[in-house]
């Protein structure tokens, strides 16, 4: 199967999804927020306004950290953090195996190439879409 999908949790307080998960794997892995930024291709900023947005949407952080100095300072997940990403790999998974025979068939019926940007025309901006003949672009 090629197919694949993605899990987003919405809830009042905030949203979980695959780059905040990544997020959270890198700096378990890393024990730091700036090499887990580094790892992930996202500034330092970005990864710390999330790390505070999951820390403040959960009733307990997901993540600590620690000042720096001569010890180096640092960062991991807390027992909440690491429950938060095994619950949402299980989520994932089990919305894998409920989804599978669905995704089965998009795969059959969906073409196998992709065009060389890897967007399909309906997903790229009207001034990217093909023209049709009149010169206009397609309506979407």
């Amino acid at each position: 199967m090629t197919s694949d999908l993605r899990v987003r949790f919405l809830h009042p307080s905030g949203a979980i999804g695959p780059g905040k998960i990544a997020l959270l794997e890198a700096i378990d892995r890393t024990g730091s927020i700036s090499a887990a930024a580094r790892s992930l291709g996202m500034t330092f900023r970005r990864a710390w306004f999330l790390v505070e947005t999951m820390n403040t949407a959960f009733r307990e952080p997901v993540i600590r950290t620690s000042v720096g100095g001569r010890e180096g300072g640092g960062a991991g997940l807390t027992a909440m953090g690491q429950e938060v990403v095994a619950r949402y790999r299980l989520m994932q998974e089990e919305a894998r195996k409920a989804a599978e025979p669905h995704l089965r068939w998009l795969d059959e019926m969906l073409k196998e190439e992709r065009p060389e940007d890897g967007r399909a025309d309906d997903e790229k901006p009207e001034d990217e879409r093909p023209e049709d003949e009149s010169g206009t672009p397609p309506a979407g």
